[in-house]
Order: structure tokens, then C-alpha cells, then sequence
């Protein structure tokens, strides 16, 4: 109840501030560059099943854990969870139940979601149509932490438009590309000694791909023009014609508004050099 009025205080002053949150940046969020369907729509032949959109899959099966993302549609597991609490789950991993919510979820930066974001992500999750589909629940043969970090009681997001802090937020907490291309440790993405080296594999039908160094370094970003940045952010194809793997969201990033694109190349070219981990 205290979180659940604390939210509700900093929901009004947003608003009061003239950030109120709208279903049309909620459906952007999701069907955009969150690509909350890239974990939580079943998959076809063609990628995700539109009459299935966000209606949970297994994720990942490894020694560590097997995920599953679940039904977020209005018949799933959220269904009966007030929008404090779906908002509470959003950003910092906890049910209401106060268990908590295991990776590949990236709370590491959903916790940075601004609060009239996450509640324009509440609302849009909302309308969505009922699907009924029961994908299973995890298991996690690790250890999780009591919790991502102490409670996040408000957070404002930057202003929008191109510039570093934007495209920082853009790309560290909305599009959270620095989950997959930051080498994990033991207690999730080293970000604070390794921010964009890039390294980590992932195993899938299509075989094995590596997340690609995103820093300036000479095996990372220093050889490619801007345009061949968002070609290959937007579209999966490199400068040579060659075809990029999954799991990163292509589909859902070439959705993003050209000054988001913009703003999160502005912040990528000042990512210090490091040396590529592959």
C-alpha cells in the first residue's frame, strides 16, 4: 500500500510537470525499441505469432535457469495485479506477492524507467486483447538476490531529443541494449568495469551469435559510419551486405523515431574504448 501511494505521488507530480503518461507512447514503447514481444510473444516460422503478441514463450533453457516470460496479456499471470503492482514488476523485479522476478528480465536498467513512461507501458498493456495461453513457469537453478537494489520510489526521465543523456537513456534503460552487450559477471552485467564490450553469447536455432562490441574501440564502433550504425540496428544487415543473427530485436528497433535512432548513436560514440571480449 505505501509503494503503491508513493507511485501515485510521483505519477502527479510527473503530470504536474507536463510528462503525463499516454497510451501512444506506451504502444511505441512496446511494440518499439523495449521489444517487449521479442521475449513475450510466442515465435512461428516467420518470428513473432501477431495473435499470440505478448502472450509469454519459454525464453531460455541453460544449466542456470530455464525462463520463461510470461502472459502479459489482460487473461495472464498480470491479470489480476493492480497497475501499482504491474508497474512495481516493471521496473524492479518484485510480484506482489514479494517474490522475485529472475533474468533475462533487465532490471538492471528498468530501473531507470521514468515514471511517465512505465505507466504509459502500464496503461498500453492494458488494452491489449486477451490471450489465453499458459506458458509455464521458471526455474532457477541459481541463486537470485533478495532484491535488483534498494526501492525505487521516483524516477524522471530525460527530456527527449538528440542528445548524449537522452541517447543514454534510450539505450541503457528503454531499448536496454547493454544488457545483451555487456559481459555478465555474477551478479548480472558488469557495467561498471565493462559497459559495452560486448562478448556474451547466445545459443538459438539460428547457432551461436556474440554480442558485438558497442565502444569506440578499433573491434568495436570505430569502423563504422553512423548510417551503417542504424542500417544495422534497424534493418539486421552490416556495411558488407552480410546478415546479422538473433535474439536482437531488429524487427522492434527499426520502429524507433529517427531522432531516437539519432540520439542513441550520439551516445554510443562516447562509450570509452574497450577491448572486445570475444
Amino acid at each position: 500500500m505505501q509503494r503503491a501511494i508513493v507511485l501515485t505521488a510521483a505519477l502527479l507530480a510527473a503530470r504536474a510537470a507536463g510528462a503525463e503518461p499516454s497510451l501512444e507512447r506506451g504502444e511505441y514503447l512496446v511494440r518499439g525499441p523495449m521489444g517487449c514481444g521479442n521475449c513475450h510473444s510466442p515465435l512461428g516460422p516467420e518470428g513473432p505469432v501477431p495473435s499470440m503478441e505478448l502472450a509469454g514463450r519459454l525464453v531460455e533453457d541453460n544449466e542456470m535457469f530455464t525462463a520463461i516470460a510470461p502472459n502479459i496479456t489482460p487473461f495472464g499471470a498480470v491479470a489480476d495485479w493492480s497497475d501499482e503492482e504491474l508497474a512495481h514488476a516493471i521496473r524492479e523485479g518484485i510480484r506482489p506477492d514479494g517474490s522475485l522476478i529472475g533474468p533475462p528480465m533487465p532490471f538492471t536498467f528498468y530501473r531507470g524507467l521514468g515514471d511517465d513512461d512505465l505507466m504509459s507501458v502500464v496503461m498500453f498493456l492494458r488494452t491489449l486483447p486477451e490471450v489465453d495461453n499458459d506458458p509455464g513457469k521458471s526455474d532457477y537453478r541459481i541463486p537470485l538476490p533478495p532484491a535488483y537494489g534498494p526501492p525505487v520510489e521516483s524516477v524522471t526521465a530525460p527530456e527527449r531529443g538528440v542528445t548524449v543523456e537522452y541517447g543514454k537513456y534510450m539505450a541503457g534503460t528503454i531499448s536496454h541494449c547493454m544488457e545483451c552487450h555487456t559481459p555478465m559477471g555474477p551478479q548480472g552485467p558488469m557495467v561498471e568495469t565493462d559497459l559495452g564490450r560486448g562478448g556474451f553469447e547466445f545459443h538459438g536455432p539460428w547457432g551461436t551469435s556474440v554480442a558485438a562490441n558497442l565502444t569506440s574501440h578499433e573491434d568495436g564502433l570505430a569502423g563504422y559510419s553512423d548510417d551503417d550504425l542504424k542500417t544495422m540496428i534497424t534493418t539486421a544487415v552490416r556495411p558488407d551486405g552480410t546478415a546479422m543473427l538473433p535474439p536482437m530485436p531488429y524487427g522492434y528497433l527499426s520502429k524507433m523515431t529517427p531522432e531516437d535512432l539519432d540520439a542513441i548513436i550520439l551516445y554510443l560514440r562516447t562509450l570509452p574504448p574497450l577491448p572486445d571480449a570475444s
